[in-house]
């Protein structure tokens, strides 16, 4: 691929490149079989992400495309403002570093570049429409360096690559918030259409409900920041395992939250259910090595409505019915009986486990008398 059919690719939205990485991957590979004999590319974007700051797609030759994660913080580092990817971020500007002898500039990517044997390096800018800098690199072992016309071919690939890199970046971005906020299942909903009020699809699962034990007594005595590093704390030691289990977490609700584990085709039901009791004892355990907090938690089987609820400009993604609402109040006999875990009649036989009776129990909103069981 020359340089102009690769401008042309990137002009017309890298088609057949099914991600950022295989993106980056053609214009390494072109640039490497080219005159200029590049082996070397780099890509630096920033993101918006919970615990990603930004993202290098480093290509190199004999090696391929290698995604590089750089938590929050990064970019405060005296290595990055000292760098000079930092001074094209700033100035949007590029910046060019005859490597040699005579090499008046160090960083430990410099040092690193003349001790491979790279004769010449260059950053350009790649700014996107609102004004933000992201950067590419590249770097080249030609005895000669990179000559002027080699460094025009690759300004005019930086242009389209530019916009393009702009569109990925959003994508990825609309889509990190949507995991990060919906969840990832019904962040994929949403992105294919699901945005309309009343949409919604019917599905069996393994419901989850769970909520802190003495939440109200600690709200009334800590402060806003040992509350929210208590939720937070406590979260975290049951939302890994819910992910890893195959569930996902649908909704924080105050000091509870909602998750479920559907039962799709493929899935034994059973394996579904017993996976869900899994995360569950995992979760209790993580929970109780922050002692003395302590989480009470339901666990049911059942048919419940998945989609959006709310006014036309302003939706919630959630599941609703039946099945839900008795899982929350069956997790308010945890309390009740002293337990961290109860289960329904229903996730029993589903899940084959072996149970101990705590009882039969009326439930607000519940219209019949609900048998109640702890997993022995």
């Amino acid at each position: 691929m020359s340089i102009d059919v690769l401008v042309d690719w990137l002009i017309a939205g890298a088609p057949g490149a099914g991600d950022s990485a295989a993106v980056f991957a053609r214009i390494g590979e072109t640039l490497h079989a080219g005159p200029m004999r590049i082996p070397r590319v780099v890509v630096f974007v920033t993101t918006l992400h919970p615990t990603v700051a930004g993202r290098a797609f480093r290509w190199t030759a004999g090696v391929g495309t290698q995604v590089i994660d750089a938590p929050h913080g990064a970019f405060e580092s005296e290595t990055f403002k000292h760098s000079l990817v930092s001074e094209v971020f700033a100035t949007k500007q590029e910046v060019r570093v005859r490597l040699g002898p005579d090499t008046d500039r160090s960083s430990e990517v410099i040092d690193q570049l003349m001790n491979d044997g790279f004769t010449d390096y260059v950053i350009m800018p790649l700014v996107f429409t609102t004004g933000q800098v992201h950067g590419i690199t590249f770097a080249t072992k030609l005895e000669s360096g990179f000559s002027d016309d080699a460094l025009a071919d690759l300004r005019r690939v930086c242009r389209p690559l530019a916009r393009l890199t702009e569109v990925l970046a959003q994508r990825r971005i609309a889509t990190t918030l949507l995991d990060t906020y919906v969840g990832r299942n019904s962040g994929e909903r949403i992105l294919t259409g699901r945005i309309r009020k009343g949409d919604f699809e019917t599905l069996r699962a393994v419901i989850w409900f769970s909520d802190l034990r003495g939440f109200t007594e600690l709200s009334s005595r800590a402060s806003a920041r040992e509350v929210i590093d208590t939720l937070n704390a406590v979260f975290e030691c049951q939302v890994p395992s819910i992910e890893k289990h195959g569930g996902e977490v649908l909704k924080f609700i105050g000091d509870g939250m909602l998750a479920i584990f559907p039962l799709v085709d493929g899935a034994p039901p059973a394996q579904v259910g017993q996976r869900a009791l899994a995360a569950a004892q995992e979760a209790i355990a993580a929970v109780a090595a922050l002692a003395p907090l302590r989480i009470g938690l339901a666990l049911h089987v059942g048919e419940l409505a998945y989609g959006n609820i709310g006014s036309a400009n302003r939706l919630d993604f959630t599941a609703i019915g039946a099945a839900v609402n008795l899982a929350a109040r069956l997790e308010g006999v945890c309390s009740f009986r002293g337990v961290p875990l109860v289960v329904s009649e229903e996730l029993a036989q589903l899940a084959g486990i072996e149970t101990e009776d705590l009882g039969t129990f009326e439930l607000k909103g519940i219209a019949a008398p609900v048998r109640v069981l702890a997993p022995r």
